[in-house]
């Protein structure tokens, strides 16, 4: 993706605070900013401590000035890997655990920014953003808590439901999307795959990945299908309605390639359900793409899909923890997000308009022209 340098900062210097969950995503970003400041041997990373007590509190130290710079926070609410010793056992950190590292940033900054920026690739609690009874409003109650505490600007992927934002109207919220990159990693990858309507289809696994799904077969030039999720409401397993049966609705895919996209993959149960819905229909390849790959319950279901032939290859982001075991699978590709992290958060210290970036249906039409 082409970008032009400035050598404006109308928000101040550059600061980003990459915390422990996010360190190695962090780097990757700063290394593409010294680069398109034309400074190389300037990181823009600040040094930070997160400190944890036996008894489970914590603390964030930030060890470098701060004053009048543009902040940007970077936190995997979604990284397991993350641990401290608790009463001398390991404890892997949870989202709460993680949010409260966000606030406790904030804090540590003392009013002394210039500008604050939180960027949480995976928005924390996106899944309990309404009410449907009498419950907790995790989402918009976080959301709240992060403008009171003076955050100008919060960065998101994929969420939920992006109305969510409406509990904070007065603050910045971006919701982007990684299509143009995963798009361009696919065809990269997938050299011999003819993307064509006669050879093609792209599936929605349930009404709420529509939207997403429209835009892929759109840029792709694809027809779409959909899956409805027929549930028992009878009763309630494990906080959910079980899902019965999954209804089809759509082109016969007898013979087509399959390009399944979601925002995450949790347990993986339903959309292995599809699959195998899929093949039963006699879909030729299935490939499958998601923002955050987050594999619950393990990957071993998936390996055995593939060494079926069930499957072809599930193409997720690095904007949440990717395992290494995950990492060296053969049908996984990771789809790096960094440079374009990078490019957003050089547009918004430059106050420069991040929605070049944002709309990837032009550079998405030109990859596929490209490759035809």
């Amino acid at each position: 993706m082409s970008f032009t340098t400035s050598s404006r900062a109308p928000n101040g210097e550059l600061g980003i605070i990459a915390l422990e969950s996010c360190r190695d995503l962090g780097e990757k970003i700063d290394i593409f900013l010294q680069c398109k400041s034309q400074n190389i041997n300037k990181s823009n990373l600040l040094k930070t401590q997160e400190i944890r007590f036996s008894n489970g509190e914590g603390k964030v130290v930030i060890e470098e000035t701060v004053r009048g710079k543009d902040i940007f926070i970077l936190c995997d609410v979604g990284n397991y890997s993350t641990t401290y010793k608790l009463f001398n056992f390991t404890n892997h950190k949870g989202p709460d655990e993680h949010f409260q590292d966000i606030k406790r940033t904030v804090s540590a900054l003392c009013g002394r920014a210039r500008r604050v920026t939180v960027v949480m690739p995976m928005l924390y609690a996106s899944r309990q953003h309404r009410r449907k009874m009498r419950e907790s409003l995790d989402c918009a109650i976080a959301l709240q808590e992060l403008e009171k505490l003076g955050v100008n600007n919060i960065i998101t992927f994929d969420v939920h439901d992006p109305n969510v934002q409406n509990a904070i109207p007065l603050v910045s919220f971006q919701n982007l999307y990684p299509t143009y990159d995963i798009v361009k990693t696919f065809i990269e990858k997938e050299t011999e795959l003819n993307i064509n309507n006669d050879n093609m289809i792209v599936i929605s696994p349930d009404t709420g990945a529509m939207d997403r799904s429209i835009y892929y077969a759109s840029v792709l030039g694809l027809d779409i299908g959909l899956f409805y999720k027929r549930r028992d409401y009878s009763q309630v397993v494990n906080g959910k309605n079980p899902i019965v049966q999954h209804e089809y609705m759509g082109r016969d895919v007898e013979g087509l390639d399959v390009f399944v996209t979601d925002d995450m993959i949790s347990s993986g149960e339903s959309l292995i359900d599809i699959i195998l819905e899929l093949k039963r229909r006699k879909a030729k390849k299935i490939y499958i793409a998601t923002t955050f790959a987050l594999f619950t319950e393990g990957k071993k279901r998936y390996d055995k899909l593939y060494e079926q032939g069930l499957v072809e290859r599930v193409y997720s982001t690095n904007l949440t923890h990717i395992s290494q075991e995950l990492k060296d699978c053969e049908w996984f590709v990771e789809v790096d997000m960094a440079e374009f992290l990078a490019n957003i958060i050089f547009n918004i210290n430059n106050d420069q308009s991040i929605a070049p970036l944002l709309d990837a249906t032009e550079n998405i039409k030109k990859l596929i022209v490209s490759k035809g």
